[in-house]
């Protein structure tokens, strides 16, 4: 709850902090054999690429391809490799069988916000904040609740209550345009 607190300031706040972006970029060349395979196996619109290509990346630039949909076209086949906190992208000329690989990374703030936001995350860490947020509310009941069974020794309860709701409604209504 903590680390969600603190990205929700870097959120709000992501203007004031300055980041500062590295970019590494990595180029190979096809063999000619597996060239003429990727060109006979063109395949329409959006597939995975092949176990071969997949295999020659992670050896001859240490990219890890996975199992996601690559763009195919006549000219070229570009695989975008979204993560948290940055960015990557490769891509195989078809014609010449030059390769392009590029990285970016922003930084840890960047790669906590986009945990906090489940942007690029998976679906493991998209599981980790739906049962995260489900246990936010269950907590969140049951303090209403033993607010309820100790409101009639502490009368500032439900005043107190009231206010945390009304104020950001408050700000919402009037602050937010």
């Amino acid at each position: 709850m903590f680390l969600f607190a603190v990205t929700g300031i870097t959120l709000n706040h992501a203007g004031a902090i300055e980041a500062r972006a590295s970019t590494e970029s990595r180029s190979a060349l096809l063999a000619p054999a597996l060239l003429a395979e990727l060109t006979s196996h063109q395949a329409a619109g959006d597939a995975p690429l092949p176990a071969t290509l997949s295999t020659w990346l992670r050896r001859e630039l240490g990219v890890a391809a996975g199992t996601t949909d690559a763009e195919w076209s006549t000219e070229e086949i570009y695989l975008a490799l979204p993560r948290p906190g940055g960015d990557a992208w490769l891509r195989v000329d078809l014609a010449t069988g030059e390769v392009e690989y590029e990285l970016t990374d922003r930084g840890w703030v960047a790669w906590a916000n986009d945990l906090h936001k489940g942007r690029n995350t998976g679906p493991a860490w998209s599981w980790f904040i739906d049962l995260f947020a489900v246990a936010c509310v269950v907590f969140s009941m049951s303090g209403l609740l033993i607010l309820q069974v100790h409101a009639a020794n502490r009368p500032a309860v439900w005043p107190t209550v009231g206010l945390g709701v009304l104020i950001p409604v408050l700000i919402a209504l009037l602050f937010i345009h």
